[in-house]
């Protein structure tokens, strides 16, 4: 998500700001740099099967190819068929508090990289999970990564998240974040990272791969850039992997038309705040639809948020608040389309825009902040 958007852990926009984004004039430009703004056990209790299609009874421990790593818990080779369609994806983003675009360790909201190890990750996980498919009807998870996270000792206990989803049946998105400019600072540190990560979890066919969150930083190289991953994981089904449009993710069109991405997934992100003057519905539909082009059964809309802890009635029909126009018309053409989409986000402490909030206490427990915003989310996924 790109910079100025949403609220932050104090309320305000902008730097580590909610929902993050930038304050761009169109959603084909879109503007500022991005650096504003838990059942334990291993990762199922039968060793990495689950009765839903989870990881598959033979992704034990492993080797690198499983990524059992340590903490003891099965990455799962294996998996549940993967179900390919892009409107499969009932999907919610889970956050670090500070935004994901960390000059460092991510932290999921409520997990910790200086105290938690794979077990105590594992229980949040599968508390919180639990919370998203019992009080959001989601299916899917997205959470971020990026290389010092993947090369650090944290790894071991944060891909608990991954098994634990894997093991409950849900899809995993998997996305790396650039901490700054768009890109990585390193390239080579960058496609170290997914090595890892593949290597880790290509067998599990609930995982999905998101080479790159807005890559705005790229300019009109990003498609080559994407090319070049897909020649480094040739192994890695097409159907897992997530490109995203050009930019912020605010046009899929030229990736969609690209040959070389035939058979990956697309991704869309769309934000409110992106156009604040757009206070009628027909103008966030215009503008979706034309950024989609062709392409809405192949994309997936990555992040897609507004602020759901000020009181607003998103089922008023009714012009005249961008956000609330921007909410109704967004989730009507994901609607109408059949799209999946990933909410941002489901969890994120301290962001105005979160569907829900994190309870003290254990279990760790989740409460919807908007009810409406929840009925709109449920539209958007044809529920």
């Amino acid at each position: 998500m790109p910079s100025s958007g949403g609220a932050s852990a104090g309320g305000s926009t902008g730097t580590n700001g909610g929902a993050s984004g930038t304050t761009a004039g169109s959603s084909g430009s879109a503007g500022a740099s991005q650096s504003g703004g838990s059942a334990n056990g291993d990762a199922s209790a039968n060793g990495g099967a689950s009765a839903n299609g989870g990881a598959s009874a033979n992704g034990g421990s492993g080797g690198a190819d499983s990524g059992g790593a340590s903490g003891g818990g099965s990455t799962g080779t294996g998996g549940a068929t993967p179900i390919g369609e892009a409107s499969s994806f009932h999907c919610v983003n889970w956050a670090d508090r500070r935004d994901n675009y960390v000059d460092g360790l991510l932290e999921l909201s409520g997990l910790s990289s200086s105290t938690d190890t794979y077990a105590t990750v594992e229980a949040k996980a599968t508390d919180i999970l639990s919370e998203f498919q019992e009080k959001l009807d989601a299916n899917a998870v997205r959470i971020p990564i990026n290389e010092p996270t993947v090369a650090s000792a944290w790894w071991n206990a944060y891909k608990a998240v991954i098994d634990v989803a894997a093991a409950r049946g849900m899809k995993v998105i998997v996305a790396y974040w650039a901490f700054q400019n768009g890109k990585p600072d390193n390239v080579d540190a960058f496609m170290d990272m997914w090595r890892v990560v593949v290597s880790a979890y290509r067998s599990n066919n609930l995982v999905y791969f998101d080479i790159h969150n807005e890559p705005y930083g790229y300019g009109d190289s990003w498609r080559q850039a994407a090319a070049d991953w897909l020649t480094a994981f040739p192994d890695v089904p097409r159907g897992r992997v997530i490109v995203a449009g050009t930019g912020y993710d605010d046009d899929v069109r030229p990736v969609g038309g690209d040959s070389r991405f035939a058979g990956c997934l697309l991704e869309l992100h769309i934000y409110g705040f992106w156009h604040t003057s757009w206070t009628g519905q027909q103008q966030w539909r215009d503008d979706m639809t034309s950024s989609l082009g062709a392409y809405a059964s192949r994309t997936i809309v990555g992040e897609w948020g507004a602020p759901m802890t000020t009181g607003m009635d998103y089922n008023v029909n009714a012009d005249g608040d961008a956000y609330r126009s921007y909410v109704r018309a967004v989730s009507d053409v994901m609607h109408r389309e059949g799209m999946g989409s990933c909410y941002w986000p489901g969890l994120r402490n301290g962001d105005s825009y979160s569907m829900t909030r994190l309870n003290n206490g254990t279990p760790l427990t989740l409460t919807v902040t908007n009810a409406s915003g929840l009925e709109r989310l449920h539209w958007a996924w044809n529920l």
